[in-house]
């Protein structure tokens, strides 16, 4: 069965336990989280997550279903197939020496990225970016000597004025007065 890369987008409750919640059934499949990044949302008390996975689209439809389903999950939805908008951030620091500065830095003009730190042996580059971009820089900058790398999960919404998470805030705090109650 073939797999490929899903990226589901979340609407969940932003209190403590519901990350786990949504990890633990990930694993319970047997599918391993390539990315997850999670914030706030423009609801309050809701957060947005944002979870890329590898596997057949009907195993990872079941997951969907059954995520949807968690107390705390107000929607979610598999967005891979759609016209999307996916960002990443990484912070690279590379060794730098006075003859290869110059170098690098015309490199990291060239991604429109940024150098955030500069050291006497390094320089820090923050860029942003889909993930074919992030690969392309830290594969140029990887020749001079890579000291660290933090890197962020993918995040993705869907291009145009909808929404696949759009939920009326009423509804959104009607849910959580239910799970209280």
């Amino acid at each position: 069965m073939a797999t490929t890369k899903h990226t589901l987008v979340a609407l969940v409750e932003d209190k403590p336990g519901v990350l786990n919640r949504m990890a633990s059934l990930f694993r319970r499949r047997s599918f391993n989280i390539e990315s997850i990044a999670v914030g706030h949302s423009e609801i309050p008390h809701l957060s947005r997550m944002t979870i890329v996975v590898d596997g057949a689209t009907t195993m990872v439809e079941q997951v969907r279903k059954q995520l949807d389903k968690v107390i705390d999950v107000v929607r979610v939805s598999d967005i891979s197939g759609d016209d999307i908008i996916a960002r990443e951030l990484a912070l690279i620091k590379v060794r730098t020496t006075p003859s290869t500065r110059s170098e690098i830095m015309q490199i990291v003009d060239i991604f429109r990225a940024n150098i955030v730190d500069v050291g006497s042996d390094s320089v820090t580059v923050e860029v942003t970016g889909d993930e074919d971009k992030i690969n392309s820089l830290f594969n140029l900058l990887r020749g001079f000597g890579i000291n660290e790398l933090a890197r962020t999960g993918r995040i993705a919404m869907s291009r145009g004025g909808s929404s696949p998470l759009q939920v009326e805030k009423e509804s959104a705090s009607t849910r959580r007065r239910k799970q209280k109650g």
